[in-house]
């Protein structure tokens, strides 16, 4: 069965790709979710406007991305977490905190599905993550994980 993927699916194809799947995968779940059309002629004549009206969207998009990976490019942002004494957390620090830190911080509200942690951190220190807006837009995000007590310290010196 041939279809036109309405939006991009790993490991079967890009977004306005024609690609041919399974007949059961195209019928009970593309077609049905809004993943993808049947390759008709008519919906082939269609195409190229999808693709058109698509382009000026993400060029739009494009550019409130930039704006926003500047933004987070140009802060270091604080997490806290609960360490023990040599410096090592009880539990992680995951892309949902840093989600949660660049909302409270910076006031972007992201998806952190688009983040990408270095590795797992699980100690104190600096790191960076990847978080990738968009294919022409992916930032480094820099980021201190911290005690609870040496925040508190600090803000009482």
């Amino acid at each position: 069965m041939n279809v036109i993927l309405l939006d991009h699916i790993e490991k079967v194809g890009a977004k306005h790709d024609v690609v041919t799947v399974k007949d059961g995968f195209g019928r009970n779940y593309l077609i049905p979710q809004g993943l993808a059309i049947v390759a008709n002629k008519a919906n082939m004549a269609r195409l190229d406007g999808l693709k058109r009206q698509n382009a000026k969207k993400e060029a739009a998009m494009v550019g409130t991305y930039r704006e926003l990976a500047s933004k987070i490019a140009a802060a270091t942002l604080k997490i806290t977490a609960k360490a023990g004494e040599s410096g090592r957390l009880f539990g992680s620090v995951s892309a949902q905190n840093l989600v949660v830190a660049i909302k409270e911080q910076l006031g972007i509200d992201i998806d952190k599905r688009i983040v990408t942690m270095p590795e797992e951190v699980k100690e104190l220190g600096n790191y960076e993550a990847s978080v990738k807006f968009h294919s022409e837009v992916v930032v480094a995000a820099k980021f201190e994980v911290a005690g609870e007590g040496a925040v508190a310290a600090a803000e009482g010196e």
